[in-house]
């Protein structure tokens, strides 16, 4: 395979940035600094080394999380904070959040060591549904509804189109569900900010096809081949 392919694989960077990381000659082959992307590599006999480090190339994972509140989406984190791999012990394989939910939000989350698959699963342009179920501050119009439905602007950009349903509302609260295929930082939170609702609470229900029947939170399963398989052919496909 290629040499930016193994390096996905291994879960040292997505398939682009293992070509910038070759690029900046912190890669060697057996002992020698390559700089060709299209250098073949066989995992089985060649030595890679990232960084000086050897690169070990795991059977790939994927594993489904019903990630609580109160977990951060991060391998390590400085201020001392409880990781979603807190939560995955178990697993020996060093596996990593694909995207991320935040901290007090809970619901469903992958973690695999298998960056091509967690591009496709993050990247916009493949757009993978994501639904959420939003608590909100006040009673939510239905034209602010209608304004999460055509697109919201932010500071960063005006947001594509959601689909959006109300599941209750009364004078101090509603809820609502959100579906959406971009990713950008807390975007079901500031969307709701826009139209004037505060979320109070979140919880991502779907990504694609996949749920969190059968968990509760905290608990987790690995995800079946052929459940990967249509993952990976519903972000090709689009």
């Amino acid at each position: 395979m290629r040499l930016a392919k193994l390096l996905a694989q291994a879960g040292i960077a997505s398939r682009r940035q293992a070509e910038e990381l070759i690029g900046q000659s912190r890669v060697k082959v057996n002992g020698s600094v390559v700089t060709d992307l299209t250098t073949p590599v066989e995992p089985k006999t060649d030595r890679v080394e990232f960084d000086n480090r050897l690169v070990r190339v795991e059977e790939p994972i994927y594993i489904l999380l019903y990630k609580p509140s109160g977990f951060i989406c991060t391998v390590n984190d400085p201020q001392g904070r409880p990781t979603v791999l807190e939560l995955v012990r178990a697993v020996k394989e060093r596996i990593y959040p694909v995207g991320r939910l935040d901290y007090d939000t809970e619901g469903l989350l992958l973690l695999t060591n298998d960056g091509q698959f967690t591009n496709l699963i993050i990247h916009p342009r493949y757009k993978i549904d994501k639904r959420y179920e939003a608590c909100v501050q006040g009673h939510i119009q239905d034209t602010e509804l209608n304004i999460l439905r055509v697109g919201v602007n932010l500071e960063d950009g005006i947001t594509s189109p959601a689909q959006v349903q109300l599941l209750k509302r009364d004078e101090t609260m509603s809820i609502i569900e959100l579906t959406i295929h971009e990713g950008r930082k807390r975007q079901v939170k500031r969307m709701c900010k826009a139209v004037g609702h505060p979320v109070i609470c979140l919880k991502r229900t779907t990504l694609g096809f996949l749920t969190l029947d059968g968990l509760i939170p905290g608990q987790y399963r690995y995800l079946q081949p052929n459940e990967v398989s249509r993952l990976q052919a519903m972000a090709l496909h689009k």
